[in-house]
C-alpha cells in the first residue's frame, strides 16, 4: 500500500489514490448504499449492491478462461447492463478493458482488433457476423464470448477459428476474491473517434479514469440522489466515466436510455425524473433549434454540462430553466478546464484546473505565446498518472504526441488576461486565406444560426490565389428550397468580408463520430465536388469593409 508520512504523531496516513479505482469505489458504495439504485434502464434499476456482486461472480468466470491482470480484452456490447457488468469485471481481475465501436467495421474493425493485441472478445451476436469475414486476418484473437446467442447457431466460419464462450453461462457461483489492481496499473485503451485521422489507442489507467469522472462530479456538482442522464455510448470513455462512473463516485444514478433524440430527450428527462444532462454542443444545439413551446420550462432538468458551448447559451438556459457548466478536454489529457455555472460569456470554455494541470498556449517551435494569441494548446499534470502515458502498440505516436514532456493535444485555444480559455479550432481546420486567419468554429456558429441550415461543417481548400478558401458543407432544413445565395446574402452582415464561404456544398447528412462530433477529415479529403456551389462563379462578390 502507498501511504505518505505524518510526522507529527508517527501515525502512517493512506494515500487517497489507493481508493481511485472501479473495484474499491463500487465496493464502497455496495457497503454503504446497497439497495440505492446505480443504474436505471428502459426495463428496470439496478442496485449498487446487486451490480457489485453479479461483476464479482462474473469476474470469477472470466478468471477461469484464463483472463488475468494485464491482459487485454476487447468489448463489442450494445448500451447495456451487461457492457457495465463486463467492464466492472475486468476491473477487478486488473484486465485492460478494449471497448470497441459499435459502428466498426472491415479493415478499421480489424485494425483495431489486431492493434489491441487481445486474445478474447466479448461480442453480442448482433456483430458478429462482422467478423466472419475478417477471421482469417486476426492475428491475436483466439476466443469469443458470444452475448445473447445459441452456441449452436455461431457462424461455421468462426466457430472453426476460436473457440467460443457462451457469455449467459460465464457467471460463476462465488464471487471474485482476488488482488485487485492498484490506482497506477493500466484499466483501458480507448481508441481514439478518429477526428483528424486513423483511431489511436490511448492508454487508460486506474486514476486517470477516476480523474475523468471525479472532474464531472465537480462539473455539475454531482451528488446522491441525482438522477443523470446523457445519452452518450458506453464504448466512449464519456458515456462511460462521465456518466456511469461518475454517477458511482457521486451515488447517484445514471440512465442508459440508448442513443440522442430530439424527439426523445424530453420525454425521458421526464420519464426518468432526470435532474442532470451532459450535452454534446452539436445535441444542445438540436434541442435548441427545435420549435418554441410553452412548457419547455415544465422539466426536472436542474444541471447541464455543455461541451462546446453553443452561441445561444444563455437562452437555452433561459428556455428550459437550467444552469449550464463546460469544459475543454480530451481523452489523452483528461479535463484540465473548469467554467462553474457562472459562465464568463458564451465562449470560454472556462479556467484551468491549476491544483492539477499545466496548460501553455504555444507556436509551431513549442514557444509560448503571449496572452491574446491563438495557439496550440499543451497539457501535462502536476499529479501523477491522471493524464494518459502514451498510446497503446505505438511508441512512435507517444514520442510525437509528447515531445518535450508536454501533450500535444492539436487544439488551437487563447487565454485572455485573467486566465479563461478560448477553443479557437483544431489545429488542422483552421483556415488561413490572404492572411487572414479564419476560426471555422466561428464561421460554423454563424451559419448554424441560419433557418434554413440543420448543421455545417466549414473547411478550408486550396486556393488557387495561394493560401486557402473557405468551403462550408450544409445540411439543409429544406433540401429542395436551399439556396446557397441567400445563405451567403444571410452571412454577409454577420461575418467579416474574408470569412464568408466562397463554396458551399449541401449534402444529407455530415460524417460524424458515434458521439456526434462532426468528422472533417474526410471531407477536407473530399474537397470541392461537382455539386460544389462556387460564389464567385455566381458572380456574387463582398465588399470590403
Amino acid at each position: 500500500m502507498v501511504t505518505n508520512w505524518e510526522a507529527s504523531d508517527d501515525t502512517m496516513i493512506e494515500d487517497p489514490r489507493t481508493e481511485q479505482d472501479l473495484a474499491t469505489v463500487l465496493g464502497k458504495r455496495a457497503r454503504q448504499i446497497p439497495d440505492s439504485p446505480w443504474i436505471v434502464t428502459e426495463e428496470r434499476s439496478y442496485a449498487y449492491g446487486e451490480m457489485d456482486q453479479c461483476s464479482s461472480r462474473l469476474a470469477s468466470g472470466f478468471s477461469r478462461l484464463g483472463i488475468t491482470a494485464s491482459d487485454t480484452v476487447l468489448i463489442m456490447l450494445p448500451d447495456t447492463v451487461d457492457f457495465i457488468l463486463t467492464w466492472c469485471a475486468l476491473s477487478k481481475l486488473g484486465a485492460i478493458e478494449v471497448p470497441v465501436n459499435v459502428h466498426y467495421k472491415g479493415n478499421l474493425l480489424a485494425y483495431l482488433v489486431n492493434d489491441s493485441l487481445a486474445q478474447n472478445l466479448v461480442v453480442d451476436v448482433e456483430f458478429l457476423d462482422r467478423f466472419e469475414p475478417l477471421a482469417p486476418e486476426l492475428e491475436h484473437l483466439q476466443r469469443l464470448i458470444v452475448r445473447n446467442c445459441d452456441i449452436a447457431e455461431v457462424p461455421e466460419a468462426l466457430a472453426r477459428r476460436f473457440e467460443i464462450v457462451d457469455y449467459q453461462t460465464l457467471e460463476s457461483s462465488t464471487a471474485w476474491s482476488g488482488t485487485g489492481p492498484v490506482y497506477r496499473d493500466l484499466m483501458a485503451v480507448m481508441y481514439t473517434s478518429g477526428t483528424t485521422g486513423p483511431s489511436k489507442g490511448a492508454t487508460v489507467c486506474h486514476a486517470h479514469a477516476y480523474e475523468y469522472a471525479f472532474g464531472v462530479t465537480e462539473m455539475l456538482a454531482l451528488d446522491a440522489g441525482d438522477v443523470y442522464y446523457a445519452p452518450l455510448p458506453l464504448f466512449h470513455l464519456a458515456g462511460q466515466f462521465a456518466v456511469v462512473y461518475a454517477s458511482c463516485i457521486a451515488s447517484a444514478t445514471a440512465v442508459i436510455s440508448g442513443g440522442f433524440s430530439a424527439q426523445r430527450y424530453w420525454l425521458d428527462i421526464a420519464r426518468f425524473d432526470a435532474n442532470c444532462s451532459f450535452l454534446l454542443g452539436a445535441m444542445a444545439n438540436f434541442l435548441y433549434q427545435q420549435p418554441l413551446s410553452a412548457s419547455d420550462h415544465q422539466n426536472p432538468l436542474e444541471r447541464v454540462l455543455m461541451a462546446p458551448l453553443i452561441p445561444e447559451v444563455e437562452g437555452f438556459k433561459q428556455r428550459f430553466g437550467c444552469l449550464v457548466s463546460t469544459t475543454w478536454g480530451g481523452t489523452e489529457m483528461n479535463c484540465p478546464m473548469r467554467s462553474g455555472f457562472d459562465l464568463v460569456d458564451n465562449k470560454s470554455c472556462g479556467r484551468v484546473a491549476e491544483d492539477r494541470y499545466e496548460v501553455r498556449i504555444v507556436d509551431e517551435s513549442d514557444a509560448e505565446l503571449p496572452h491574446g494569441v491563438p495557439g496550440e494548446a499543451l497539457v501535462r499534470s502536476r499529479e501523477p498518472w491522471i493524464m494518459s502515458n502514451g498510446y497503446w502498440n505505438h511508441p512512435e505516436w507517444t514520442e510525437k504526441a509528447f515531445r518535450n514532456l508536454w501533450y500535444h493535444t492539436g487544439d488551437m485555444l487563447m487565454r485572455d488576461a485573467v486566465g479563461n480559455f478560448y477553443f479557437i479550432d483544431r489545429t488542422k481546420d483552421a483556415i488561413r486565406r490572404r492572411g487572414e486567419n479564419i476560426s471555422s468554429i466561428e464561421v460554423e456558429n454563424e451559419i448554424n444560426a441560419s433557418p434554413d441550415v440543420v448543421e455545417c461543417a466549414v473547411i478550408p481548400v486550396a486556393s488557387a490565389h495561394t493560401e486557402q478558401d473557405v468551403m462550408a458543407v450544409i445540411v439543409a432544413s429544406d433540401p429542395s428550397a436551399f439556396d446557397p445565395a441567400v445563405l451567403i446574402e444571410f452571412l454577409v452582415p454577420r461575418l467579416a468580408y474574408f470569412m464568408v464561404p466562397r463554396y458551399i456544398d449541401r449534402v444529407d447528412a455530415l460524417p460524424k463520430t458515434p458521439t456526434g462530433k462532426i468528422q472533417k477529415y474526410p471531407l477536407r479529403d473530399r474537397g470541392l465536388t461537382d455539386s460544389t456551389w462556387d460564389r464567385e462563379a455566381a458572380g456574387i462578390t463582398i465588399r470590403h469593409g
